[in-house]
């Protein structure tokens, strides 16, 4: 926090121009050193958020013209004076630009440090910091939508409610018991007991909303499986909308798990596609097999394949075995070639989709009915959604202590010592937003960012 950084803050490449941003105490001070608006003013003199023309040295030499940004503390990004240098957007160029900051005086900028900085000074809170990379990580239009709701503060603003609504008990509590000289009204154990069930009841709405942000953020794992040359390649580049698999005419064509990202409207599949599921004496296809069918147990939504143009065979019965009924799609395919398979045998199975791989024919409906199974209402993005694992467990950690204390309260012992596991559910949800975060979680959690944010 004491150093001045500097990084390249766009991409790497060629492009039409490239930011360089430096932040800290005395950021300003290094950057007048390599930049002389034409102007004849120094960076020193401009208001903050002013920007400026002017001239870009390397060791006194113009190597560029560009634009200097200047942000003043507490009004910037970091919390820290800043300024950001636009120059054109060549890769030997910006990197020559970075080295002159460092030249006169700033070090390299860690991953996510800048972040982190505007963390460490209250311009955001660590849930809202996290919700930075999300913005930046998003592949689909509903995590930007959650990544962006996040980083406006819903969840911070929630997460601070329900912790007022704790203080707001716990103090009632101990300055009664603190200051008993004073003519104060007790809190009574009634009255304990409802403001505890409406925190629960607040902390188990939040905590419902988990499944969807999980599945918003992190996609549904997917797998497609089958026996051999039903045309498990072939739905997976129909989903993709890419030869992502080869596919032959040859059985057994793919002989491990193939993985791609695939958008299906509102959600993100990480589908994998899976070797032809057989009995065989080769070990190598042995070993997909068994791959494939670990693949099968651990996802969240399994694809069947069969092919509609021929009868269910032994092989196709021993793939239907493995699935599991209620987050299994059997998918028809090759109706192209006619739809002779008897789907009596498949009775159990709510969603039977017929589909042709090769002509497109049935994947809308087939990608519609997935959506469905996963987000089958409407998201309000203006409330609050829980979407990573540690806002998770931090939050059923708050629950936990919130019930110990009811169960205290109904159990008849006196609102203060209710209120020692309340102080337990304060500290949980102050994990949440980082005024408990230990060092190494906060850590962690920038070291997930680019250099340059």
């Amino acid at each position: 926090m004491e150093n001045v950084i500097s990084a390249l803050s766009t991409p790497m490449g060629k492009g039409g121009i490239a930011v360089i941003r430096v932040s800290g105490k005395g950021a300003i001070e290094v950057c007048q050193k390599m930049f002389c608006p034409v102007s004849g003013k120094t960076l020193s003199d401009l208001e903050s958020n002013k920007a400026i023309y002017g001239r870009i040295l390397f060791e006194g030499e113009e190597i560029d013209d560009g634009i200097a940004t200047v942000f003043r503390a507490p009004a910037s990004f970091t919390g820290e004076d800043t300024v950001e240098i636009c120059c054109h957007g060549g890769i030997l160029l910006s990197q020559k630009v970075l080295r002159s900051t460092y030249l006169c005086g700033s070090a390299p900028a860690k991953a996510g440090e800048f972040t982190q900085r505007a963390f460490m000074n209250g311009k955001l809170s660590l849930s809202e910091a996290e919700a930075v990379i999300d913005l930046i990580d998003a592949e689909n239009s509903q995590q930007l939508k959650l990544a962006h709701s996040r980083v406006k503060g819903v969840l911070a603003k929630q997460i601070d409610e329900l912790r007022e609504m704790l203080l707001s008990l716990i103090s009632s509590v101990y300055v009664f018991v603190d200051y008993p000289e004073e003519d104060l009204s007790d809190v009574s154990v009634e009255s304990a007991l409802l403001q505890t069930e409406n925190m629960l009841k607040e902390t188990n709405r939040l905590l419902a909303t988990y499944e969807t942000g999980k599945i918003i953020s992190d996609g549904v794992s997917a797998v497609i499986c089958g026996k051999p040359n039903t045309g498990k390649s072939s739905l997976l580049n129909a989903l993709a909308q890419s030869d992502r698999a080869i596919v032959t005419s040859v059985a057994g064509t793919t002989r491990d798990t193939v993985e791609e990202k695939v958008n299906i409207g509102s959600i993100t599949l990480n589908l994998c596609d899976t070797a032809g599921i057989h009995d065989t004496d080769d070990e190598v296809e042995k070993l997909g097999i068994e791959r494939s069918v670990s693949k099968m147990k651990e996802a969240q939504l399994v694809l069947c394949v069969l092919d509609s143009s021929g009868v269910l065979e032994e092989e196709d019965k021993k793939v239907i075995q493995v699935c599991n009924t209620q987050n299994t799609v059997i998918v028809l395919n090759k109706t192209d070639l006619g739809n002779v398979i008897d789907k009596t045998g498949l009775a159990e199975f709510e969603n039977i989709v017929e589909i042709s791989a090769k002509n497109g024919e049935g994947i809308d409906e087939l990608r519609s009915l997935i959506e469905k199974m996963f987000l089958s209402e409407a998201i309000d993005y203006n409330s609050a959604i829980i979407s990573n694992e540690r806002q998770f467990s931090a939050l059923c950690r708050a629950k936990e202590s919130m019930e110990n204390a009811k169960r205290s309260l109904m159990d008849g012992y006196t609102p203060d010592i209710a209120s020692m596991e309340l102080e337990l559910a304060l500290a949980c949800l102050g994990e949440i937003d980082s005024r408990k975060a230990s060092e190494e979680v906060v850590s962690a959690i920038f070291s997930r960012f680019c250099i340059g944010k």
